[in-house]
């Protein structure tokens, strides 16, 4: 018997789940800044050669030991950011030993709030997740899948209130053009209410493509990193984006060397608009 998709999922307005075992800096952000990272981990599997796609694909099915040291080594790396977009996350299935890996990455990280999306259901075998990390409150947080074929979803996170408010979406867009055009025009409609515009994930196409030539064009968002991103061992092609409109600063931005995934992540920091941060500001995380 062929097995059937569910039913299609609603969009959902969530609240992040808290991590009791971590306290925020009192301080933060007062210096302004904001460190991004977007970061495809494959479920925590180390592909190094294109032949590992064949000689290391039951680990998408069964448990590995070498999966935890992995993730050891992200929860490392995420220790020094303050919002993380996670693509192709297990939630809590057979092959990852039945550990939710955003909510285990978001205590080595020591992230206060997170939050899975889950995108594919397929129970016991495999829970296929995006996931958001975060030292702030979101001040919204809503769950959208995307058009076309089951699988694919994004997240509308908010920071702040009023007109300085900061809309960032992560995603992981589809393989095939034409389905991707109607997941951006989709992502297009989410951001159209507001002035400040962070885009992070696994976009599976190039930047000139997303800037140019896709319902993305007219917001005039810029991407500040070049550098390819995929296959992780020899990048050819720059798949992994954080995109952000010409109204925030950017302080720095990077591809960094670390190759765990089949993909490198993406690391940027940008300069929050001045309302956003200080002692009264109501998106500070409280201890």
């Amino acid at each position: 018997m062929l097995r059937r998709w569910p039913a299609k999922r609603a969009v959902d307005l969530c609240d992040p789940q808290v991590n009791p075992g971590c306290v925020s800096a009192e301080d933060w952000p007062q210096n302004g800044s904001l460190r991004l990272l977007s970061f495809n981990i494959q479920v925590g599997i180390s592909t190094q050669r294109y032949h590992h796609y064949l000689t290391r694909s039951w680990q998408h099915v069964l448990p590995t030991a070498g999966r935890s040291g992995n993730l050891q080594r992200i929860g490392d790396l995420l220790n020094d950011f303050d919002l993380v977009a996670l693509q192709e996350v297990d939630g809590g299935s057979l092959r990852s030993g039945y550990v939710n890996q955003v909510e285990h990455l978001a205590h080595l990280g020591a992230f206060p709030y997170w939050y899975q999306q889950l995108n594919r259901n397929l129970g016991r075998l495999a829970q296929h997740s995006n996931g958001v990390l975060s030292r702030l409150r979101p001040s919204l947080l809503e769950d959208h899948p995307l058009p076309g074929p089951p699988g694919r979803g994004a997240m509308l996170l908010r920071l702040g209130e009023g007109p300085d408010a900061i809309a960032v979406v992560m995603m992981h867009l589809s393989l095939g053009a034409r389905t991707r055009t109607r997941q951006l025009a989709y992502i297009r409609e989410l951001l159209s209410d507001y002035r400040h515009r962070v885009l992070m994930g696994d976009m599976n196409t190039h930047a000139n493509d997303l800037l140019l030539h896709s319902p993305l064009r007219d917001l005039e968002l810029f991407a500040p990193q070049i550098e390819a991103t995929f296959p992780s061992w020899r990048p050819q092609r720059c798949l992994d984006h954080i995109l952000l409109s010409p109204t925030l600063s950017l302080e720095r931005c990077e591809v960094l060397p670390m190759s765990i995934s089949d993909h490198l992540p993406v690391a940027v920091q940008i300069r929050l608009p001045t309302s956003l941060y200080g002692p009264a500001t109501p998106m500070l995380i409280e201890p």
